[in-house]
């Protein structure tokens, strides 16, 4: 039983993250345009919808259980990938902190993965393409 509500609390972290990154690119995709065009990307504005929509996703199969392990490995790319993109090497001289963000995004990577491989445990919809 208290692997289970390990399980569902971490699920709910994780649901919790991504609809928290989601309202923050809905409050202002401006400002997330901005920010994705100033790490080099074309078409900000239609990315930062994307994010925005992509992320609703990831947390509506967290906090369901519908794709969890496909969605833990979509999201693992993803964070990955935001790491590179706008915390990267390239940034750390002009800002330490940067350094800080970009371990902070392996953690959370590490954090994917072992939900990836062991699942959503009881309380799930049990949609899956991965077996």
């Amino acid at each position: 039983m208290a692997r289970a509500i390990a399980i569902i609390i971490a699920r709910i972290i994780f649901s919790f993250v991504f609809f928290m990154a989601a309202g923050f690119k809905f409050a202002d995709i401006a400002a997330t345009a901005g920010y994705i065009t100033s790490a080099g990307f074309p078409g900000a504005t239609f990315l930062a919808w994307v994010a925005a929509f992509f992320e609703i996703a990831l947390a509506l199969a967290f906090i369901t259980g519908a794709f969890f392990s496909e969605a833990s490995l979509l999201a693992a790319v993803y964070v990955i990938f935001l790491a590179f993109s706008f915390h990267g090497p390239s940034l750390w001289q002009q800002n330490q902190a940067e350094f800080g963000f970009f371990v902070d995004h392996f953690t959370f990577l590490a954090g994917l993965l072992f939900a990836a491989v062991h699942g959503p445990e009881k309380w799930a919809l049990r949609y899956r393409l991965l077996k």
